[in-house]
């Protein structure tokens, strides 16, 4: 018997697979998802210099208030909307969506849309 999580093997291939294709550039930076049980986080990142442009997540104190109450598919919409804006203050319009080895619904959909109603583009 293995004790290693079959899911989380499973993720992890899907995400070396993605990431073999996916790579953000200046011109097109990459949009992570990452999300845990709790919280939902993303970021916008340069491969090229390797740094984060923009980031958000349930954690932040600039949402805190937004999210408080709110259901899980909610909270990942009000989070993607915060990224979009902050996208959009550093001058990204268009980036590769990640989604990080995740299925593409519930809450991952729910940031991504949350994204694109900013103005984003994926």
């Amino acid at each position: 018997m293995t004790t290693k999580n079959p899911k989380r093997l499973r993720r992890a291939k899907i995400q070396r697979r993605v990431r073999s294709k996916v790579f953000g550039t200046t011109e097109r930076p990459r949009l992570n998802v990452f999300k845990s049980n709790k919280h939902i986080y993303a970021q916008i990142i340069n491969d090229d210099s390797g740094h984060t442009i923009v980031s958000a997540s349930t954690l932040t104190n600039e949402l805190a208030d937004d999210i408080k109450g709110q259901p899980p598919v909610e909270k990942a919409r009000i989070v993607g909307r915060k990224l979009g804006e902050l996208a959009d203050e550093a001058g990204i319009k268009r980036v590769s969506f990640d989604r990080s080895g995740y299925k593409y619904h519930g809450k991952v959909k729910a940031l991504a849309e949350g994204a694109r109603e900013n103005g984003l583009k994926f």
